[in-house]
């Protein structure tokens, strides 16, 4: 999965540079998250690491010689360096098996484009705190499980896994099939506390600036809106993922 997009990067990833370092990485099974390719760049070693992106289905980023000596810690890149997840990513499978495994409905985040890893890292937090049984982040333009994710959920990743799927619109038409119903939030929607939020349930929450994305909010069942007193129309997405899933667990239980 080749991209020719910019993207920034964050520094408190894990970054594996040089073309043997990045060849092996893949070939022992580490989670790359992202590749930064020289543009241009299509000699042997680089061809095989283009092979094993698209094995592995990486997001691949073709930029300048400047942008990766900016990227680089080591300024021994040799053309490329790989962003490693801190933690390992589960399978949708593995959110559905500890719903079982409590005797619960699954409750799912998914979450629509955050690119704040202390927001990302928030959410998860509050996603183990409320009971839910895993979080869904898009491979693309959002953050992945970056060592400040990790911080900033304070443990929560050992225990709550994080799916990350190609198209989040796709994988709710996927999980509605298995039984899902799908609210996300949005201001222009009906107040949370006069919908019906029982069951099996994913709830979806939009990127910091822009919220639900058209596409993803035409796929919900159902757009709750967060009621506000205030003289501001917006909440940060982590304290919006927090409001509306305690009022799931609420009516959880009921």
């Amino acid at each position: 999965m080749e991209d020719r997009t910019n993207e920034n990067i964050n520094e408190n990833s894990s970054k594996i540079e040089g073309r043997n370092a990045v060849i092996e990485a893949f070939r022992s099974g580490k989670t790359i998250d992202k590749l930064y390719i020289l543009d241009g760049s299509k000699d042997g070693p680089m061809q095989t690491i283009r092979r094993e992106a698209k094995k592995h289905d990486t997001i691949v980023n073709f930029v300048s010689k400047e942008r990766l000596d900016q990227i680089s810690e080591t300024g021994k890149h040799q053309g490329v360096i790989a962003v490693a997840a801190a933690y390992d990513y589960s399978e949708i499978d593995d959110i559905f098996a500890l719903a079982e495994k409590k005797g619960e409905a699954p409750f799912i985040f998914v979450l629509d484009g955050i690119e704040d890893p202390h927001n990302l890292g928030a959410i998860i937090r509050t996603a183990n705190q409320a009971g839910a049984h895993g979080v869904i982040i898009p491979k693309r333009h959002a953050v992945g499980l970056t060592g400040t994710v990790a911080r900033a959920s304070a443990g929560a990743l050992n225990y709550t896994p994080v799916v990350k799927v190609t198209n989040i619109a796709q994988t709710i038409k996927e999980l509605k099939d298995r039984g899902v119903w799908f609210v996300c939030a949005d201001m222009d929607g009906t107040v949370m506390y006069d919908l019906d939020l029982k069951g099996a349930i994913g709830m979806v929450i939009g990127n910091e600036g822009e919220g639900v994305s058209r596409l993803v909010k035409e796929n919900c069942d159902f757009i709750a809106s967060i009621p506000m007193k205030g003289d501001i129309d917006s909440l940060n997405a982590s304290v919006a993922a927090g409001i509306l899933a305690y009022e799931i667990v609420r009516q959880r239980l009921v």
